[in-house]
C-alpha cells in the first residue's frame, strides 16, 4: 500500500498541529502543537472545552485585583490548562502566546513570558516543553534576547520578511513562524494573480529565510505556518518544522501523492544571499520598505489583540 503524503512529509520535516482542538492532535500524531488567541477563542466556543474554561474561571475568580486584572489572570490560567492538556497528547512542545497588546512592550513581554513559564512549572511542566510565542517586532526580538538567556525558549510569530527573521535569529530565538498563507493572500489580492508551487511568494519567503539561516550558521529553527493549500506545504518539505491546520493535515493524510525534499542545508549554504545589517534603524527602514510585511504584521497584531479582548469579555461575563 502507498504511503500517505503526511507520513512522507514527516520523514523530512517535524510536523506541528496548528490547532487548539485536542481531537485533531490525536488523529494526526504531530510532534508539537501551537496555539494562538484566535484558536483558543474558537476552541472555548466548543462544548468539549467548556470544562477547561469553567475550571480557569473557578480558580481565578477569587484572585486579587480589579475584575479586569482577574480576567487577564484567568486567560493566562486558561492558556496553561490548554497547554497542559496538549502536552498529554504531543511528545514535544507546545507554543503559548503572549498577549498581542504587549507587542511593542519589551518589559511587559518579558514579565508575561516569565509569568506563563512560572504557571507551567507550578503545573509540573518543564520549561523545555514550552515555546513562548511573541510577535516579530523589534521589541519582540529584544524581549527574546533576554528570555533566551534565561533558558525560556521563544517562538517568534507574525513573521513576514527577512529583516524580521534576521532580528529574531540575532536575538537567539529558538524558533520562528513565517506566515506563508498570509503573504500569499496579500500578493493574490494586490496583483489579482493566482500563485502555485515554487512561484508562491509565501513559499519563496520561507525558502529565502531558510537559506539565510543555514548559510550564516544560525541555530534558530524555521517553522513555516499559516498554509492555504497542500501545494505550499509540499514545496517546503525539508523545512525544519511546518505547523499545519487539521483540514490540511487531513488532506495530506488522504493523499498518496509522492513528495520529495525541497529544502536542505547543504544546498542552502551555497545560496548567493548576502548578509544584512541588524540594528534598529535598519530593521525599521527595511520593514517599512516592505508594504506587505508592514501591513500583515500590523493586521496580525490587531486581530490577535481583538481575539484576546473577545476572550476577556467572555470571562468578565462569568465573574
Amino acid at each position: 500500500m502507498s504511503e500517505n503524503t503526511l507520513d512522507q512529509l514527516k520523514k523530512f520535516t517535524t510536523v506541528v498541529a496548528d490547532t487548539g482542538d485536542f481531537a485533531s492532535m490525536k488523529q494526526y500524531a504531530p510532534q508539537d502543537a501551537t496555539t494562538n488567541p484566535t484558536l483558543i477563542e474558537k476552541a472555548v466556543e466548543m462544548p468539549a472545552y467548556h470544562p477547561l474554561l469553567e475550571k480557569a474561571v473557578a480558580e481565578g475568580k477569587g484572585g486579587a485585583g480589579s475584575r479586569e486584572e482577574r480576567a487577564r489572570a484567568i486567560i493566562d490560567r486558561l492558556l496553561i490548562l490548554f497547554g497542559c492538556e496538549i502536552l498529554k497528547i504531543v511528545p514535544g512542545r507546545v507554543s503559548t502566546e503572549v498577549d498581542a497588546r504587549l507587542s511593542f512592550d519589551v518589559e511587559g513581554t518579558i514579565a508575561k513570558a516569565r509569568h506563563l513559564i512560572g504557571l507551567y512549572q507550578a503545573a509540573g511542566i518543564p520549561k523545555e516543553r514550552i515555546l513562548i510565542k511573541i510577535a516579530s517586532t523589534w521589541e519582540g526580538a529584544e524581549a527574546t534576547r533576554v528570555l533566551q538567556k534565561e533558558g525560556i525558549n521563544c517562538n517568534l510569530t507574525l513573521l513576514f520578511s527577512l529583516p524580521q527573521a534576521v532580528a529574531c535569529a540575532e536575538a537567539g530565538a529558538k524558533l520562528i513562524s513565517p506566515f506563508v498563507g498570509r503573504i500569499y493572500d496579500w500578493f493574490k489580492k494586490s496583483t489579482g494573480k493566482e500563485y502555485r508551487g515554487a512561484e508562491d511568494p509565501g513559499v519563496q519567503s520561507v525558502r529565502t529565510i531558510y537559506a539565510y539561516y543555514k548559510k550564516f550558521g544560525y541555530k534558530t529553527e524555521v517553522m513555516g505556518a499559516s498554509f492555504r493549500n497542500m501545494g505550499q506545504i509540499v514545496e517546503l518539505a525539508g523545512c525544519d518544522l511546518l505547523t499545519i491546520s487539521p483540514g490540511l493535515l487531513g488532506e495530506l493524510k488522504a493523499s498518496t501523492a509522492k513528495i520529495e525534499r525541497k529544502l536542505d542545508e547543504a544546498t542552502a549554504k551555497k545560496d548567493p544571499i548576502q548578509k544584512i545589517a541588524n540594528d534598529e534603524k535598519t530593521f525599521r527602514f527595511l520593514l517599512n520598505e516592505d508594504a506587505m510585511a508592514t501591513e500583515k504584521l500590523a493586521e496580525g497584531i490587531r486581530l490577535f489583540a481583538a481575539d484576546i479582548v473577545k476572550l476577556e469579555k467572555k470571562i468578565l461575563g462569568k465573574l
